[in-house]
């Protein structure tokens, strides 16, 4: 009799557990290349939240991807449940234009809460000659792979120029985690990234061979910050990379993270408190987010409505009417 109630109880168990597993949701989160900082901020996320998978039957996972178009285009075809994305590229989306015209409006986009600064920052060898972002011309320059945002944001500027692909003697789109090698092995003069900093990758670069942070300055990009309110003047602070000593001038975006309706308002609530509820833990995953601030993070950047699971929570903590 009490072996049979040891069997009813293990039994029960497993019917138990069985119960409880097939409740866990999983979500999917898009980030970037495998060096970048996206990649760190879905990592980071994905582990808060796994760390309460107990309590809310979560499980995130958060694979390297193409970036901030590739994210997006992903989530509306419901291949992820969110994603990072540079601000442009979220207003983009949201309203159809630039690379999303084909597609139109996505007006399911939802806004979760911004992250870290990303200044769009060249880098070049230092035996190239380039010293400013004009000096790209009849280079040799990686400008990122399609689908990412650094390369959306070279062609912003690239049509702000008035260039083509053609002025460069190589326009390579190698994706950012080949970019540092390809520079150091002389297969290109110089590589663009919007990234938060410090960087890796660039760190990589700057450690692996002579190379400086080049500005991206002057009256077309004076114009682009004018015309656009996702976008502000921004500085890589001198002495944070081998071989640039001097502050460099360069305009930049917010990363931000993003969803859509198609995910429900408890599993937003539940990513977001993960986040936020752990919020020291957090900004000590990565030195770019060390001067992160809850209340900035809630509307800096975030051109496409809050998500209503985000709204929730932020409500909750006082940091949203």
């Amino acid at each position: 009799m009490k072996q049979w109630k040891n069997i009813v109880a293990v039994a029960a168990f497993t019917m138990a557990a069985t119960a409880v597993q097939a409740e866990d949701k999983f979500v999917t989160i898009g980030t970037g290349g495998q060096t970048g900082v996206y990649f760190v901020v879905g990592q980071s996320i994905c582990k808060l939240v796994n760390r309460g998978t107990g309590d809310h039957g979560i499980k995130c996972t958060a694979p390297s991807t193409g970036g901030s178009i590739a994210n997006i285009n992903a989530i509306r075809a419901g291949d992820q449940d969110m994603g990072v994305a540079q601000s442009d590229w979220q207003y983009h989306a949201l309203h159809g234009t630039s690379k999303f015209e084909e597609n139109g409006p996505f007006a399911e986009l939802r806004s979760v809460f911004s992250v870290h600064p990303e200044p769009f920052t060249v880098v070049a060898r230092k035996d190239s000659g380039i010293a400013s972002f004009d000096d790209l011309k009849g280079k040799r320059v990686n400008v990122g792979n399609p689908g990412s945002g650094a390369r959306g944001t070279m062609e912003v500027i690239m049509g702000e120029k008035g260039w083509q692909m053609s002025d460069f003697s190589l326009a390579s789109e190698l994706k950012s985690a080949e970019q540092a090698q390809a520079l150091c092995d002389n297969k290109v003069d110089a590589i663009v990234f919007t990234v938060g900093h410090p960087s890796g990758t660039i760190q990589e670069a700057t450690t692996s061979c002579e190379s400086v942070i080049v500005p991206v300055e002057g009256a077309e990009i004076d114009k682009l910050i004018a015309d656009n309110p996702y976008y502000s003047a921004a500085v890589v602070p001198g002495g944070m990379y081998t071989g640039t000593d001097g502050d460099v001038n360069t305009f930049g975006v917010k990363a931000t993270f993003v969803s859509s309706t198609k995910s429900d308002e408890e599993t937003i609530y539940q990513v977001v408190k993960a986040v936020f509820d752990n919020f020291d833990r957090f900004k000590g995953l990565h030195p770019a987010f060390a001067n992160l601030k809850a209340e900035d993070m809630v509307s800096a950047g975030t051109s496409a409505p809050i998500h209503d699971g985000a709204a929730r929570y932020f409500k909750e903590k006082g940091l949203l009417n």
